[in-house]
């Protein structure tokens, strides 16, 4: 009998131990399935959008201004290119430095509050001097440097095996605060989102070219 109840004991304390190295490893800072593929569906449709309006508007399409201060369609994508390598390099600066113990406390409820905020256009923000286009660049320009930043964050993005939640970086913004890895990443199509809906605002003006 004692021997059956020493069995039964060591039963319990081994499915303990897996039961702890399962939860452990659930919250060891990996993505899930359901997050990475959410991310490059995002990174895919959001680049598709961008792309085709500067592929199927014509020239004067491209560059017209609804008023002097606002951007143009070229101007706008020229932005989302020049943030994507920035924002890249926020999730390269988040997994080149050491995890962040308390990246779970840090950085919980910040996936949703970005998916909430970045596509909402109502809340207007300055772009840093460092991403404001120049509107120098051509058309072909602009749809390469983007294809060629945007295949970067793809290929990361469908290939890492990171604990990408588990590295940390500040927000230059306190709204946002710290934010891991993973966030910075889901930021980059949310903020293509963003533009892209500038873009429509501007192909809805009055005044918008017909061709």
């Amino acid at each position: 009998m004692n021997s059956l109840k020493q069995i039964v004991r060591t039963l319990i304390a081994l499915s303990l131990c897996v039961f702890c190295h399962t939860a452990l490893a659930a919250d060891d800072g990996k993505i899930t399935a359901e997050e990475r593929a959410k991310v490059i569906k995002l990174l895919k449709e959001t680049q598709a959008e961008t792309l085709e309006a500067l592929e199927k508007l014509s020239d004067e399409q491209l560059k017209f201004k609804s008023a002097p201060e606002k951007w143009s369609v070229l101007e706008t994508a020229e932005h989302i290119m020049m943030a994507e390598s920035l924002l890249f390099g926020a999730v390269q600066g988040a997994i080149s430095a050491k995890p962040n113990p308390e990246w779970e406390t840090k950085t919980k409820g910040k996936t949703e509050f970005i998916e909430r905020v970045m596509p909402d256009r109502t809340g207007k923000a300055q772009a840093p001097e460092s991403i404001v286009p120049s509107g120098k660049l051509t058309r072909q320009e602009v749809i390469s440097k983007f294809k060629e930043a945007r295949g970067k964050t793809l290929k990361f993005a469908e290939e890492t095996q990171l604990p990408l939640k588990a590295h940390t970086l500040d927000h230059p913004f306190p709204v946002f605060g710290t934010l891991n890895a993973y966030q910075w990443l889901i930021y980059v199509p949310l903020h293509n989102v963003r533009h892209n809906k500038q873009i429509a605002e501007v192909k809805a003006a009055p005044n918008f070219p017909k061709k």
